[in-house]
């Protein structure tokens, strides 16, 4: 929950594509054995599920310090509901928010991803009022207490950021967010959150269901065609920009759905074919101010978000792009939705080391909605 500098003039918040972006001390002696064995221990937790507690629906209630590192002592309070639901089987997780206080509503997202290698867990905050994602804060539970922290500018100067969460039962959390401006050796609690469980299963909120409604303007529907289950044609380029004319193929699933009343979505992907298995999810968010989509794409292997792919649609066409390194050298990527109908829909991925005078595509998916 990145509800941090920005809640301090309104409170921001803002995920979620159809997933077809591409796969982007050793003990010295006896008096050391238990040391090594502890460390053997913290090593070998497998932290994968360690969210699972969260997923349901919940009461809320929230204390923030208005203007933190500033002596202030002035707290406004908060009181409403969050939603998470359960992705790739619990490593990881979608978590709507929504409250109202004295100076105002806020809604937001946060998406946790689970890394099986470094076995942490990274935490993205996003504002519906901007649609910014924030950079992850990132860390682990020990004992049933989990410590995430990132290092961000807050009022010209750059500190620390801690999370915590402790307090778990089965029906009941809490969460504190803490600042930093001495390197960690002290910190001030600027965000509190109680929640209380209303029921043991996440509830499909009218921010989440599917049933299709008018379009409003600026583009914050643009994705609402794709809500759904679909099956997943794949084909991928297997040397993209290497004059390479070989193709793998992947058949499989997507789901997609909808989140903040379509403003933004997820979409899990889940295919195999002859070169494996790839399992991902799609976070797909709104810019109210630019009217444009930033599509994040994340692997179940890795666990974190890519650089967005930032765009939008003309004509019914989508097109989105970013810039990347591949192979050593910063490229252009192009990603493009195009043929939609109630029924299918094409997408292309596209690599350019030209600055785009030429694009070699790499990436195509066709997409067929399964009956309901």
């Amino acid at each position: 929950m990145r509800i941090l500098q920005q809640v301090q003039t309104y409170i921001l918040l803002s995920a979620v594509i159809v997933a077809t972006h591409p796969v982007r001390v050793v003990a010295q002696n006896d008096s050391n054995t238990g040391k090594t064995e502890q460390k053997a221990t913290t090593e070998s937790h497998d932290g994968q599920h360690d969210f699972d507690f969260e997923l349901g629906t919940w009461k809320i209630h929230l204390k923030k310090l208005q203007n933190p590192l500033s002596g202030s002592t002035t707290w406004v309070e908060f009181d409403g509901t969050s939603v998470t639901r359960k992705v790739w089987d619990g490593r990881a997780d979608l978590e709507e928010f929504e409250t109202d206080g004295a100076i105002g509503h806020i809604e937001g997202l946060t998406l946790r991803l689970y890394n099986p290698q470094s076995r942490q867990w990274s935490l993205y905050w996003i504002n519906s009022k901007d649609g910014i994602l924030g950079q992850p804060t990132i860390g682990e539970f020990k004992n049933g207490r989990g410590e995430f922290f990132d290092q961000e500018p807050i009022n010209g100067r750059v500190i620390l950021v801690r999370f915590v969460w402790s307090e778990i039962t089965s029906n009941s959390a809490h969460f504190e967010q803490s600042f930093s401006d001495d390197g960690g050796k002290t910190w001030e609690v600027n965000w509190i959150t109680d929640q209380t469980r209303v029921s043991d299963e996440a509830t499909n909120s009218g921010a989440s269901k599917n049933e299709p409604r008018a379009q409003e303007g600026g583009g914050q529907n643009d994705f609402d065609f794709e809500f759904g289950s679909w099956r997943a044609h794949l084909k991928r380029l297997k040397h993209p920009l290497a004059g390479s004319d070989e193709w793998v193929e992947y058949d499989g699933t997507s789901i997609v759905r909808k989140v903040w009343d379509g403003r933004a979505n997820l979409g899990e992907l889940e295919v195999d074919g002859p070169a494996g298995h790839i399992e991902g999810l799609t976070l797909r968010v709104y810019h109210p101010q630019s009217h444009q989509w930033s599509l994040y794409w994340a692997n179940s292997k890795g666990g974190s978000l890519g650089v967005p792919t930032v765009g939008q649609f003309k004509n019914g066409r989508g097109e989105f792009f970013d810039q990347e390194d591949f192979d050593g050298k910063s490229i252009l990527v192009r990603f493009i939705f195009s043929d939609i109908s109630s029924r299918s829909f094409h997408t292309e991925q596209a690599f350019s080391a030209d600055g785009g005078n030429t694009w070699e595509a790499n990436w195509v998916a066709t997409f067929t909605r399964q009956n309901k």
